[in-house]
């Protein structure tokens, strides 16, 4: 079994690299691969309030971890609603990509704040 800071280090590593890939898809998606409008489209500065967090979550901060995962369901739910909405390629196939990544992440950035809980100190109950 690994040790508490060999976990803390791989969920902060796979919570980074996972931020870093739903930035760069939302960034694609929104100017490259599926615009809403040619040319590319505005809806691009969804990705703000990931690069807010994106900072902390280098440093470690256990708070933009937990902030994270918070702010992490509001792009699954934008993910879910494409993938069931938008025409079938490539805009379903990101948003579901979109859908993933965000699983993903949350798991990591779930797991990686667990490891700061304190575990429970149980009462001797003896009489």
């Amino acid at each position: 079994m690994l040790d508490i800071n060999t976990r803390r280090q791989h969920m902060h590593r796979t919570a980074s690299g996972l931020l870093i890939a739903l930035i760069a898809l939302c960034v694609v998606w929104e100017l490259f691969a599926a615009p809403l409008r040619p040319g590319g489209s505005w809806l691009v500065l969804k990705v703000l309030p990931l690069l807010l967090v994106l900072p902390g979550l280098l440093k470690q901060r256990v708070r933009t971890y937990q902030a994270t995962s918070l702010l992490l369901w509001i792009y699954f739910a934008e993910g879910v609603v494409r993938a069931t909405s938008d025409p079938a390629w490539p805009s379903r196939s990101m948003a579901v990509l979109e859908v993933l990544l965000c699983l993903g992440l949350f798991a990591s950035v779930s797991l990686y704040a667990r490891t700061f809980k304190k575990p429970k100190v149980e009462l001797n109950s003896a009489p």
